[in-house]
């Protein structure tokens, strides 16, 4: 029988995503919502990356941060968000193997990468705190740009053994993705043959990044701390480091409540799981410059001068 969710005009090899199963009649709706938090997230990362990139006196390696994290958030958004519209609004959920693997590999590896920054940010804490006469020395021009490259080179470890076993599982059952964009478990899922390998592989990799990057997150604040209470700085090194919690709670906050939520199966429905991952990818690109960027006073001015 014909499946209703394949368009007339689709290509019989094509992926069919659903988008936000069971809530499709909230579709517009929710279109509209991710149009917003699309549009907030561009403009908002686009002014981080301008400002950063047009006043040389945002040089330090805290701001370098920021404008890593503020083009990962734009990665993560435009590869997801586009076709999700489409899905929503224009009624076309198609979409070819090859863009939904482009799409899997710029989501999976964008999140390993905001992970590193973050980690990247405690370290820059870390350092400005707990050593501030040294922080220009052990932070210097090369060593952000080694802390950058490994960033980038885990992400790429990390997501490219993953790409090879999914593309290479043959697909020739059912086309329909129970998601809005395409997500590892969800797509592979679809296989013919056993995705247990890959499916094993993304959990062991994926929780050993971000339990590594958690460790060392709480292990540096840690350190803050006990140092701040010893030299009389508490009140100074949490408004220091509050912005950057506020970003991690962003962050790892709505990713453990998605993961948690796909292991619970059956407990929770499709819908919620889908949305609550779409959430997850959407949100913290969105606030992220509200809640780290806009409270710093050196951006707010640089971007009072550039505008």
């Amino acid at each position: 029988p014909s499946d209703p969710f394949i368009q007339p005009n689709s290509s019989s090899t094509s992926f069919i995503l659903v988008g936000v199963p069971s809530l499709e009649s909230f579709s517009p709706l929710l279109g509209v919502f991710f149009c917003f938090a699309y549009v907030v997230a561009l403009l908002g990362n686009g002014v981080v990356l301008l400002v950063l990139g047009l006043d040389t006196s945002l040089r330090a390696p805290s701001h370098l941060f920021l404008a890593m994290m503020a083009a990962v958030d734009v990665v993560m958004v435009t590869s997801v968000v586009p076709k999700m519209l489409g899905t929503l609004w224009m009624e076309s959920p198609g979409i070819s193997p090859a863009a939904c693997f482009l799409q899997m590999f710029l989501v999976h590896s964008a999140t390993s990468g905001e992970s590193g920054v973050l980690l990247a940010m405690a370290l820059d804490r870390y350092v400005a705190i707990c050593h501030p006469l040294r922080y220009r020395i052990i932070l210097c021009p090369r060593a952000v740009a080694q802390i950058a490259l490994a960033i980038v080179l885990r992400a790429l470890l990390f997501i490219t053994p993953l790409m090879a076993m999914v593309t290479k599982l043959p697909y020739c059952a059912s086309r329909l993705i129970p998601h809005s964009y395409c997500e590892h478990e969800a797509v592979a899922e679809l296989a013919c043959a056993d995705p247990g390998p890959s499916g094993l592989y993304s959990a062991a990799s994926s929780s050993l990044i971000v339990g590594m990057d958690v460790a060392f997150i709480a292990a540096s604040y840690g350190v803050i701390l006990h140092a701040a209470l010893r030299k009389d700085r508490c009140r100074r090194a949490l408004s220091t480091c509050g912005c950057h919690v506020g970003v991690m709670l962003l962050y790892y906050g709505p990713g453990m409540v998605s993961i948690w939520a796909q292991r619970a199966g059956g407990r929770v429905s499709a819908g919620a799981r889908v949305l609550l991952a779409d959430l997850y990818l959407i949100l913290p690109a969105m606030l992220n410059p509200f809640v780290y960027s806009a409270r710093s006073e050196q951006i707010r001015r640089a971007v009072l001068r550039t505008l």
